[in-house]
C-alpha cells in the first residue's frame, strides 16, 4: 500500500517537478497575475452597489465595452508577431494599464475628496473598468506566445532536441499553464473569503478601508506580470552564454535561442479582420439591433472561419488536415449549450442552497481541479485530442445523471436510507469533486497542439486566431442555451418591491426535461464530431 502511494506521488506529483523547466517560469508568472485577476471584482461589486448612482443597464453597457478588446485579440496577436524582439513592451504596456486601473480606485477610496473635486466618482469607476481588460488582454496574447518560446529546440550545448519531447514539453507547458491560472484563482477565493468575513456590518468608512486593502493588494496582478518578462529575459541571455561556452559564436548562439527566426510579413487580412469585427460589435452593441447576438455570431464566425483558412495556408498539407480535425472536434465539445441560470435558482429554491454553500462548492471545485489536472497529466499527454475528448463527453455527461436524479427526488431517498448522510449536499460535493477538472483537461492537449504546430513566425498570431474560434464555439453554446431556455420554461418566484406581491410563481417543472436534453446534446454532439473526423479521414492532433 506504501509502495502503491509513493509511485503514485511520484509519477503524478514529482514527475511533473522533473518536467518542469526555468524557462516555463516567465509564462507562467503572466498566467498567475491573469488567476489573480479576479480578486476586486467582489469588492468592484460591493462598492457599485453601496456607493455609485449606476443603474444596471448603464453597467451592462459599461460590460459590454469592458469585453471589447477581447475581440482585437487576433490582431494584437498579429502585432506581437510583428514586433516580438520587444514583446515584453506590450506586457509592460498591460501592466501599466492594470496599476493605473487600480491606482485610480485606491486614491479614490484612500483620497476621495480630493480625486471628487476632478470628476465624479462615477467617471472614475469607469476610466477604471475600462482600462484593465486592455491590459489584460494584451498581457494574454503575449502570455500565449512566450510558452512556445518556452519550449526549447536545442540543448544546452546547441543539439536538436527530439520532437517526442518537445511534444511533452509543450503539453507539460500548457497544463502549468492552466495550473497557475487555477492557483491563481483559488488564492483569490481563500483571500476573499478571508478579507470580507465581517465587512457587512461595518461602518461606511471602515468598509472604504477594507475594500481599499484589496485594491492594494491588487497591485501584486501587473507585479507579477512585469517580473515573468523580466525573468524571461535573464534566462535567455544565461541559455545564450551557455551555447557560446560549448563552442557556438555569439550570432550562432542568439539564432538558436530565437523562436522566431525571421519577421513576418505583415498580414493585412489578420488586422483587417479583426477591426471589422470590433466595429461591428460595437456598431450592433450601440444600436440595440434585434438579434444583435445571432447577428454577432454569424459575422464573426464568417470572419475567423476566413482567417483561418488564411492562416492554414503557412503549414505544411498534413498539418493543415490536423488543424481542421481538430478544430471540428474542438468546437463541436465546447458548443454543448448549458441548463442556464435556472439550475442555481433551482439549487437556492429546491435544494436550499445557500450562497455560502454555493461559494463552498466554487472552491471545492478548483482545488480538485488542481489535483485532477495533475493526476490526468499522462493521459492527456499520450491521448490524442479526439480520444481525450470522446472520454470528456461519456463522463461529463455521466456526471449530470446525480441533478436529474436529485430533481425527480432521489436524495429524499438517499437521506433516509443513511439517516440523513447521503442528502443533497452530500451529492453535490461529490458530483462537483468528480466534473471539477473536465473542463481544464479538455483545454491542455488542445493548447499544447497549437504550441507544438505554430509557425515559429506566427505564434502569436496562430494562439490568437485559434483561441478566437475556441471562444466562438463558447459563443454558439450560449446561443444553444438561450434557445433551450425557449422550449422550456423555467421561473423563479418574483416580489414586487412595493407590495411584496407574487408577481412571478416559481416554475421547475420542465426543468428535468431540460436536463435530459443537455445531457443527449452533451454526449451526442462530441462524438457525432468524432466519428465525422473519422468518417472523412480527416487527421487529428
Amino acid at each position: 500500500m506504501t509502495s502503491s502511494i509513493w509511485n503514485w506521488f511520484d509519477q503524478h506529483i514529482l514527475g511533473l517537478a522533473r518536467e518542469f523547466r526555468i524557462s516555463f517560469l516567465p509564462p507562467l508568472m503572466v498566467y498567475v497575475a491573469a488567476g489573480i485577476s479576479p480578486l476586486t471584482q467582489i469588492v468592484g461589486s460591493f462598492y457599485v452597489k453601496e456607493q455609485l448612482g449606476l443603474t444596471a443597464e448603464f453597467l451592462a453597457g459599461l460590460a459590454f465595452w469592458a469585453m471589447l478588446p477581447w475581440a482585437l485579440k487576433m490582431p494584437i496577436g498579429h502585432l506581437v508577431d510583428l514586433f516580438w524582439k520587444i514583446k515584453s513592451g506590450f506586457v509592460y504596456l498591460g501592466a501599466l494599464m492594470i496599476a493605473t486601473s487600480l491606482g485610480i480606485m485606491i486614491l479614490l477610496l484612500g483620497n476621495t475628496d480630493a480625486m471628487l473635486q476632478i470628476a465624479s466618482a462615477e467617471v472614475w469607476f469607469i476610466t477604471s473598468s475600462l482600462l484593465a481588460p486592455i491590459g489584460y488582454v494584451l498581457q494574454d496574447v503575449v502570455a500565449d506566445a512566450m510558452t512556445v518560446e518556452a519550449v526549447p529546440n536545442v540543448d544546452r550545448s546547441g543539439r536538436p532536441i527530439d520532437p517526442a519531447l518537445i511534444r511533452s514539453m509543450h503539453t507539460t507547458m500548457q497544463l502549468l499553464g492552466r495550473l497557475a491560472i487555477i492557483v491563481g484563482g483559488i488564492l483569490v477565493a481563500l483571500l476573499n473569503v478571508n478579507m470580507m468575513e465581517g465587512v457587512a456590518e461595518l461602518p461606511e468608512a471602515e468598509k472604504s478601508l477594507a475594500y481599499l486593502s484589496v485594491y492594494q493588494i491588487g497591485l501584486l496582478i501587473p507585479l507579477s506580470s512585469v517580473i515573468g518578462v523580466i525573468v524571461g529575459s535573464l534566462i535567455q541571455r544565461k541559455n545564450i552564454i551557455d551555447l557560446i561556452k560549448s563552442g557556438h559564436t555569439k550570432s550562432e548562439a542568439r539564432a538558436l535561442t530565437q523562436v522566431q527566426s525571421e519577421r513576418p510579413s505583415i498580414n493585412w487580412w489578420i488586422l483587417g479582420g479583426g477591426l471589422a469585427f470590433a466595429l461591428l460589435s460595437i456598431s450592433v452593441g450601440l444600436l440595440d439591433v434585434s438579434g444583435a447576438q445571432e447577428i454577432v455570431f454569424v459575422v464573426s464566425a464568417a470572419i475567423i472561419l476566413f482567417l483561418m483558412s488564411r492562416l492554414i495556408k503557412e503549414l505544411d498539407p498534413e498539418a493543415r488536415q490536423v488543424l481542421i480535425g481538430t478544430a471540428i472536434i474542438i468546437f463541436a465539445y465546447r458548443a454543448v449549450p448549458s441548463t442556464g441560470a435556472g439550475t442555481q435558482w433551482w439549487m437556492i429554491d429546491v435544494l436550499e442552497f445557500d450562497q455560502s454553500f454555493i461559494a463552498k462548492l466554487s472552491l471545492i471545485a478548483s482545488f480538485l481541479a488542481l489535483f485532477g489536472m495533475i493526476i490526468f497529466r499522462k493521459f492527456m499527454a499520450e491521448k490524442s485530442i479526439a480520444y481525450v475528448i470522446g472520454a470528456l463527453a461519456i463522463v461529463g455527461t455521466l456526471l449530470m445523471i446525480p441533478d436529474i436524479a436529485m430533481f425527480y427526488g432521489f436524495h429524499y431517498w438517499t437521506a433516509q436510507m443513511t439517516d440523513g448522510v447521503v442528502d443533497q449536499r452530500f451529492i453535490a460535493v461529490i458530483d462537483t469533486a468528480m466534473e471539477s477538472p473536465l473542463g481544464q483537461i479538455a483545454m491542455v492537449p488542445m493548447l499544447a497542439w497549437i504550441a507544438n504546430s505554430a509557425p515559429q513566425n506566427l505564434k502569436a498570431t496562430f494562439f490568437a486566431v485559434m483561441a478566437s474560434f475556441a471562444n466562438l464555439a463558447l459563443s454558439a453554446a450560449q446561443l444553444g442555451t438561450k434557445y433551450l431556455n425557449q422550449i422550456y420554461t423555467i421561473a423563479r418566484e418574483v416580489k414586487d418591491r412595493d407590495t411584496d406581491l407574487i408577481t412571478t410563481a416559481a416554475n421547475y417543472d420542465e426543468l428535468g426535461a431540460l436536463f435530459i436534453t443537455v445531457a443527449i446534446i452533451a454526449i451526442s454532439l462530441p462524438l457525432a464530431a468524432i466519428m465525422l473526423v473519422k468518417f472523412f479521414k480527416i487527421k487529428s492532433a
